[in-house]
């Protein structure tokens, strides 16, 4: 009940801070939304089923760039275009998982890099299609229409009530399945893969769901990235990108289930202080991460939560 009413809370006061926060810090909260949404899709990889992926951008990626063609040619949905880009990222994800999760650790994580380098590549080459290194624009954004009112999502805090809308919706459903009888099997699965097959579980195609179920959670992100940059470039798609989500959930803690958005939190908190002294803010982050890390081995929360259910 208590974890309940912690929740309310919880929305109630994310959903009230574009009240009390100026546009610039409304925008990033909006963007720790995404990014956290994207870290935690990559933890039901890494920290429910054991799977490092260094091509976990791909789907992002796959996922901003479906956006930026179907808005560009007219679609007026932004629901359709968000199911749309699941649907895609989802095939993109299956093909990756049929290829990759019979393999371990470090073959299954060069052979994700691997995959997602080829999207990058094909991203970054073809000009005529998606704009080569420069990108696409999105040029349209339609509002949301709702009964009589129409909204505007140019608006920052419309952008991030409607992220903050649609990352609250992928979170129940991720909790649903981290809490079914399949997330036990992942659990199972992670903490001793021999005994879960011995008992007569099917270790490639539990990995299979899951990496299309994460994913695709990764396009959704994907889509809502785009709206909130009005566009999609190559960048999305590189491998340092992937390592955005590793660090997050790495800060947060990938044992606690919200432990990458709060990763995501602190990462783009610091960088925000440390860019009011310094432009080489990404050095300075990385002494800074490098104690955390040391010191909160379970991440940061993930520490917390240990301590608070020990007492």
């Amino acid at each position: 009940m208590k974890k309940k009413y912690l929740i309310i809370l919880f929305l109630l006061v994310v959903g009230i801070l574009p009240v009390f926060l100026p546009t610039f810090w409304v925008m990033i909260f909006s963007e720790i939304l995404i990014m956290g949404l994207f870290a935690m899709s990559f933890n039901l990889l890494m920290g429910y089923s054991g799977l490092l992926s260094f091509g976990h951008a791909a789907f992002f990626g796959i996922g901003a760039y479906t956006t930026a063609f179907l808005l560009n040619s007219d679609f007026s949905s932004l629901l359709m275009v968000l199911l749309i880009c699941m649907i895609i990222s989802a095939v993109f994800a299956l093909f990756f998982g049929l290829l990759s999760i019979r393999h371990d650790e470090i073959f299954f994580a060069m052979i994700t890099l691997g995959l997602g380098m080829m999207i990058f590549t094909f991203a970054h080459n073809y000009r005529e299609i998606t704009g080569g290194s420069d990108g696409l624009p999105i040029m349209n954004i339609p509002d949301i229409k709702i009964m009589s009112y129409e909204i505007t999502l140019f608006s920052p805090v419309n952008m991030y009530l409607f992220v903050l809308f649609i990352t609250v919706i992928f979170i129940l459903i991720m909790w649903k399945v981290v809490n079914s009888s399949f997330g036990l099997l992942l659990k199972g699965m992670r903490e001793n893969k021999n005994r879960l097959y011995y008992v007569g579980g099917n270790i490639a195609k539990i990995r299979l769901i899951m990496f299309v179920i994460s994913g695709t959670i990764a396009g959704a992100c994907g889509f809502l990235f785009s709206l909130f940059s009005s566009m999609a470039t190559p960048d999305f798609l590189h491998w340092s990108f992937s390592a955005k989500p590793v660090i997050m959930t790495i800060l947060g803690g990938s044992t606690v289930f919200l432990g990458p958005l709060g990763g995501a939190a602190l990462f783009f908190i610091l960088e925000q202080i440390i860019l009011r002294f310094t432009e080489n803010w990404m050095f300075f982050l990385g002494t800074i991460l490098i104690p955390i890390v040391l010191f909160f081995p379970k991440g940061v929360f993930g520490t917390i939560y240990e301590y608070i259910t020990r007492k």
